[in-house]
């Protein structure tokens, strides 16, 4: 049965519109199971009521790491044994919320897993000064003395590593306290942006009118009309105009804290510190920067063949998020959109395809929407359990694909956590949109692939050419913007409304190439940074570029390798996966066949993009003919 007759029977059965099926009307196949976590709400509270009375005893453990190698075991399996039962407790209550956001008793489940954390963090918060207390050389004793310690040596390890820039506990003590201070521009922006900002209303062809919050924003801007995309735009960006003092003052803010940071921990730059928890290099950073300016030829040639496709005599900003060419009939049930994913991982092996297979039939995913439940879609992992999967499945080619990334994040959390104890099986994010996007690639190779029409390989093609272009080029902007605005602070300048939307416009001038004639972009561009919250996620953004690079690079070996029959290229990438956090990810990347610190995987981006529109300049010509 197709998903939206599925939805029309329950809607009907209900008497409510499709799309307003309550939770309770769902197919169980098409729900995740929690019980796998907790048998029941029940057994939730007495964990926690058990993990509350064990969290207090942890301090009993302080002061004694340096006196045996079993000492320092006894601490670090309780310490992250505790760890372990705290991450479950609160992934179970938020999976639990997330299903209906109207409930209340699993919103205060998740505020008790929440302060859990807090007591867990300042029950612990001696641990990390007295191990840096500690002579490396004793440590190093220690694990070679007790096997028991091995699981915990790229820990030991990473922790030494911070040395340096670890002041001491009484020190460490106050610089936590004020980090509800160094964070105080997020949260403000969050409540103004997300609750008090006055979003505009327009009014829209057919006479729709439309409030722009940020939801609605993103929706009508890839509007087929030109005229509602201009009247979308300059409402919503007009908005934000208005309030650009307002919000240059809360990023100004967000960057002083992070430069605070720096300081007191003594590294050299706001970008050193932010990339020193995951070992990144700031040249990795700083190349990508390089390789996308290099590239903006790629980008440009992109940019005109869109105005070609969309039959426009000059290409503005405006246009960039309407369709590329005209959808095709792509819908898929949960069912066709399992069997499809299957399929386009068969490269990745029977093992990996085996494994997501069971998952899926064992009720991993939450696939359809309903009232109250939370939007978007995640992957969240239990260790001991399995991972789950949150979507809003509607049917269309992107919640397939949104199943495809998703799947991939569940599948690294799978081979991580069988193959890694606790304490290494979590991951940087750095490599975790890998497995995502490296999904996403086989997926719409696949669907080209099997297409049986020039129209849907072409709806296809202009997808995945989109999102080269939003995760390559402008996310790499963002990370342009976010650096130079953190070394005008560090230069001891100011962050003003007026002068942060000067700099952004002439980034995404320089970008779409507006003083060449590539892409006209208006002054009220100026103030689309007010709308990206990632601005204050700390150099958080430009690891979608990084990632889609990486996965690109893996991804292109995968394929090639598969239609020779051979696997190196492909184990190479599992071991990456079942590798978890067990060493730092450039490393891990490295081994897996993939040098971020070149611009070697970068340049097989632009390959692939440029390829992706050799074939569809082929299509349109076959299609003029």
């Amino acid at each position: 049965m197709r998903l939206g007759v599925a939805l029309a029977v329950l809607a009907a059965v209900l008497g409510r519109p499709a799309g307003a099926v309550e939770r309770s009307a769902i197919p169980v196949k098409y729900t995740w199971n929690l019980a796998d976590i907790y048998p029941s709400q029940e057994a939730w509270t007495a964990a926690k009521e058990a993990l509350a009375a064990r969290i207090p005893r942890l301090g009993d453990k302080r002061g004694h790491l340096g006196e045996s190698a079993d000492a320092l075991y006894q601490t670090l399996s309780e310490v992250f044994a505790v760890d372990e039962a705290v991450t479950r407790l609160s992934v179970y209550a938020s999976m639990l919320a997330d299903q209906d956001t109207r409930d209340a008793a699993p919103r205060e489940m998740r505020q008790a897993a929440a302060q859990l954390g807090v007591d867990f963090g300042a029950a612990t918060s001696w641990l990390r000064p007295e191990l840096l207390a500690l002579d490396p050389a004793k440590l190093s004793a220690f694990i070679a003395e007790d096997k028991r310690l091995a699981p915990y040596r790229f820990f030991l390890e990473d922790t030494l590593r911070w040395r340096s820039h670890t002041l001491g506990a009484p020190e460490e003590h106050v610089i936590a306290e004020a980090g509800s201070i160094t964070d105080s521009g997020a949260a403000t922006y969050g409540v103004f942006k997300d609750a008090e900002l006055p979003y505009p209303s327009v009014k829209l062809s057919a006479g729709r009118e439309v409030r722009l919050d940020s939801a609605a924003f993103t929706l009508e801007r890839a509007s087929r009309v030109r005229e509602d995309r201009d009247k979308v735009f300059a409402a919503f960006f007009g908005a934000f105009k208005d309030f650009r003092g307002t919000l240059g003052s809360t990023l100004y803010a967000q960057v002083q804290g992070h430069v605070f940071t720096k300081k007191v921990h003594k590294f050299d730059s706001a970008l050193a510190s932010a990339l020193f928890r995951d070992n990144i290099p700031t040249e990795v950073y700083r190349q990508l920067l390089s390789d996308v300016h290099r590239s903006l030829p790629t980008l440009h040639r992109y940019l005109k063949l869109r105005q070609r496709m969309m039959g426009l005599d000059s290409l503005r900003y405006q246009d960039l998020y309407a369709p590329l060419v005209d959808k095709v009939n792509l819908t898929f049930n949960p069912e066709e959109a399992r069997k499809l994913t299957l399929e386009a991982f068969a490269p990745l092996g029977s093992t990996y395809v085996e494994a997501l297979r069971k998952g899926y039939e064992s009720r991993w995913t939450d696939y359809l929407p309903s009232p109250g439940k939370r939007p978007g879609a995640y992957s969240n992992g239990v260790y001991g359990v399995h991972p789950y999967q949150l979507l809003n499945f509607n049917g269309a080619y992107e919640d397939l694909s949104t199943l495809a990334h998703e799947s991939g994040h569940s599948m690294h959390t799978y081979f991580a956590n069988a193959s890694q104890p606790y304490v290494t099986s979590g991951y940087a994010t750095f490599v975790a949109e890998v497995a995502s996007t490296l999904n996403e690639n086989l997926l719409v190779h696949f669907m080209v692939d099997r297409a049986k029409d020039d129209a849907t390989r072409l709806s296809l093609l202009g997808s995945y050419l989109d999102t080269l272009r939003t995760t390559l080029f402008r996310q790499t902007l963002f990370a342009d913007f976010e650096l130079r605005i953190h070394e005008m602070v560090e230069r001891g300048e100011t962050l003003t409304g007026d002068n942060l939307s000067a700099l952004y416009l002439k980034l995404v001038r320089e970008y779409y190439g507006h003083d060449q004639g590539i892409c006209r972009v208006d002054d009220a561009i100026a103030y689309e940074w007010e709308y990206i919250p990632h601005f204050y996620y700390n150099f958080y953004v430009y690891q979608y570029a990084t990632s889609l690079v990486a996965s690109t690079s893996l991804a292109n070996a995968i394929r090639a390798e598969a239609r020779a029959a051979s696997t190196r290229a492909r184990d190479a990438y599992l071991a990456l996966l079942k590798a978890g956090g067990s060493d730092y990810p450039v490393d891990l990347l490295k081994r897996a066949g993939v040098d971020m610190t070149t611009s070697a995987p970068f340049q097989t981006a632009m390959s692939e993009m440029n390829s992706t529109m050799d074939e569809m300049e082929k299509l349109l010509a076959k299609k003029a003919k």
